[in-house]
């Protein structure tokens, strides 16, 4: 599936714009606002994909956070929320942990379809049905400012790494 460009978001005023190239080699322009949309106390953002990350279910929490449609998620695959400032090696870890049938945690920060972003606190789990991993489901919860702000220099860090090795 080919992911359209992002449109200018309507809070232009300071978006940057970055052309994101993805695992499976399709590239997707993107823009950005440095401005946090807040997690709700309370909620959690729960989805579930294909073993080939494509969207097949999102709760309502994920709607509102992500600022798409539910019709834009389902099918979509779930990259369409990754963030630039998210290292690949993060989701390279993400995708080994779950592809060996074990369950995966770790801190993420999410692109809105508005450009505005989001961090969770993300649990992956395989889903197995007879012994074979059918699905995944992803439950994502509100994080500490503290963990936000140690990931935040942590993803800063290793994105400068990966970077310097292109």
């Amino acid at each position: 599936m080919h992911l359209p460009d992002m449109q200018h978001p309507p809070l232009a005023g300071n978006a940057c714009e970055c052309r994101l190239t993805y695992h499976d080699g399709t590239r997707r322009l993107v823009y950005c606002v440095d401005q946090e949309e807040p997690f709700p106390d309370g909620r959690l953002i729960v989805s579930r994909t294909n073993l080939g990350g494509f969207i097949t279910h999102a709760n309502e929490a994920f709607i509102a956070m992500s600022g798409y449609t539910v019709e834009e998620l389902i099918g979509a695959p779930h990259h369409i929320l990754r963030h630039p400032e998210m290292p690949k090696a993060a989701f390279a870890d993400l995708w080994t942990t779950i592809a060996s049938g074990k369950k995966w945690h770790g801190y993420v920060k999410n692109l809105r379809k508005d450009g505005l972003f989001y961090w969770v606190y993300a649990t992956v789990i395989p889903n197995v049905r007879a012994g074979v991993v059918v699905s995944y489901t992803s439950v994502r919860r509100k994080p500490s400012r503290r963990k936000i702000n140690e990931m935040s220099d942590l993803y800063t860090k290793m994105l400068s790494q990966e970077r310097a090795a292109q």
